[in-house]
């Protein structure tokens, strides 16, 4: 028996379609009914019943019967009068070798309740408390052992998917059950038994730790560090031995360089279980850290021997390689990750990275762009797109991606920048002094430490700006600046002579120029342009 697909009972995706909800709640109430899963099919049916009647051309048609269901049909038929009567051994004994998946879970649900209705003839039977504890229903290991054979052979539909995790559930096998039951609610997403059974197995503790660490992911992913280490630091105190999602929150401690956090870490995973994906993937990126790449590369590979679909440990390998300079093993890693993830930006993006460094600008231009249509508002993608058309001379589109980098936010602050570079370049001088002004602003207005070698180059560029303009005041005020930083100390000192020189031979300020300070509509603040944007359409340029 193939597998069964989601069909019918699969939820329609446009839940302004009542009509087709409706038809699919009849097909789950009645297969529901079919199968004897009366609480089932009552919850389907009286959902249905809330919603507006079909017309006689809309109703549902009557399940197409297969080869299988119709040499088990008399077979079916007879045994499930025995069944509505609670004969179920009789039931089950009249259904002995039928294939179709309906008379097979009929089977398999009639010795079920025969067990547990023995059971609990068993338990009223009982002498005292230490005795009920122990009776047990015999059939289960025996259920267990042919449903899990057809479980891995994919034979289950998602009323075999829901028995199975029912069996495993009254083995107190709640892991599995948990597993099994998420299937079956993917498979048959309107059978309301399954849900039922994952909500009593799923504490509020567990609900509740999982969404914290979803959270924290979610914060990862949009690159908002400070926020995604609050959450996972407090997802460690209410679960202190999890280690599901310790890789992601390794990541946050190694961008942001907390060498004692992440030894911690690595120590504390070690000790709960060393030979997890997840433990050897912490361990690696605290080698990375304090730079030991070959161990660390060592640790990556320890994860995709455990588990070689692993995602992360492949990419992670590949930045490791890039470290060591071995760029054809950074490709192969990187390419692995694609083949287990082609949505994975971050393996695209690697590759990117490593062409970059072979001098090959088509084949990286050809990776970012794939990866920025995987990311369209991450900024690292946009710039890294820019600086390959710039050396491949296509300053236009160059310009696209440094203005749309700074249009949705950009992290690492570069690219007003390299924007500003690009009109200089190309002699648009009032350009570039205005992307220079914003680009101090924004350095200055995030409270950050100014010891960044671009603010020098800015307050140089200005400083030199205003002087061609005749603005000594604003030129002198830059000039000043410049003597803050090491790189620029002399040039400000010598055009801060050169004003004073120039003051005292008369001359005068210009007035023709607006402002320096004052930004453009085309840079102000109430006309940046939207930071939820879609991919921008480039040239397609292919390797």
């Amino acid at each position: 028996m193939a597998a069964a697909t989601v069909g019918a009972g699969s939820v329609n995706a446009d839940f302004s379609d009542l009509r087709g909800i409706k038809k699919q709640l009849l097909d789950v109430a009645e297969r529901s009914r079919e199968r004897g899963l009366q609480h089932s099919g009552k919850w389907a049916s009286e959902l249905a019943f809330a919603l507006d009647p079909l017309p006689l051309n809309e109703l549902p048609p009557a399940p197409v019967l297969t080869e299988e269901d119709a040499r088990d049909l008399d077979a079916y038929t007879l045994a499930k009068s025995y069944f509505d009567l609670k004969e179920y051994d009789r039931a089950a004994y009249f259904l002995r070798g039928c294939k179709s998946q309906k008379a097979y879970f009929l089977y398999m649900y009639s010795r079920y309740l025969s067990g547990e209705k023995k059971k609990d003839d068993e338990t009223v039977d009982s002498l005292g408390p230490l005795e009920k504890g122990q009776v047990k229903n015999e059939i289960l290991r025996e259920l267990r052992v042919e449903l899990s054979k057809k479980h891995k052979a994919r034979e289950l539909d998602g009323f075999g998917l829901y028995l199975f995790g029912v069996v495993l559930r009254k083995l107190d096998l709640v892991k599995e059950a948990i597993d099994v039951f998420v299937e079956a609610t993917h498979v048959l997403p309107l059978h309301w038994g399954a849900w039922l059974e994952l909500c009593n197995l799923i504490t509020d503790k567990e609900m509740s730790t999982y969404i914290i660490s979803q959270i924290a992911v979610a914060y990862h992913n949009i690159r908002d560090i400070d926020k995604a280490l609050s959450i996972f630091n407090e997802l460690r105190k209410q679960d202190p031995y999890r280690i599901e999602n310790m890789d992601t929150f390794s990541n946050l401690l190694y961008v942001r360089s907390m060498k004692p956090e992440l030894s911690y870490l690595a120590h504390n995973l070690c000790e709960i279980d060393k030979y997890r994906v997840e433990t050897c993937c912490v361990i690696g990126n605290y080698y990375s850290l304090r730079s030991q790449h070959e161990k660390a590369a060592l640790y990556f590979q320890r994860a995709l021997k455990l588990n070689p679909r692993y995602l992360g440990a492949w990419t992670l390998m590949g930045h490791e390689y890039m470290e060591m300079k071995n760029t054809s093993a950074a490709i192969q890693a990187y390419r692995h990750a694609i083949e287990v993830n082609k949505r994975d930006y971050r393996a695209w993006y690697g590759l990117g990275q490593t062409y970059e460094i072979l001098k090959m600008p088509f084949y990286c231009l050809y990776y970012y762009r794939r990866a920025h249509q995987l990311r369209p508002n991450d900024s690292r993608m946009l710039v890294a797109l820019g600086e390959c058309y710039e050396k491949l001379n296509q300053l236009v589109e160059a310009k696209k991606c440094y203005w749309r980098a700074y249009a949705v936010g950009d992290v690492e602050k570069m690219a007003l920048v390299k924007l500003a570079k690009l009109h200089e370049q190309m002699n648009e001088s009032e350009q570039a002094a205005q992307c220079y002004i914003k680009y101090i602003q924004d350095i200055y207005s995030c409270g950050e430490i100014v010891e960044h070698l671009e603010v020098s180059t800015a307050f140089r560029y200005l400083a030199q700006y205003y002087f061609k303009c005749k603005l000594w005041d604003e030129a002198s005020a830059c000039a000043q600046k410049c003597c803050a930083f090491n790189d620029t100390r002399e040039e400000g000192k010598a055009l801060l002579r050169q004003i004073l020189q120039l003051r005292n031979q008369g001359e005068t300020s210009s007035t023709e120029i607006a402002t320096p300070f004052f930004l453009p509509s085309s840079l102000s603040a109430n006309n940046t342009p939207t930071r939820r944007v879609s991919p921008l359409n480039l040239s397609n340029i292919t390797p």
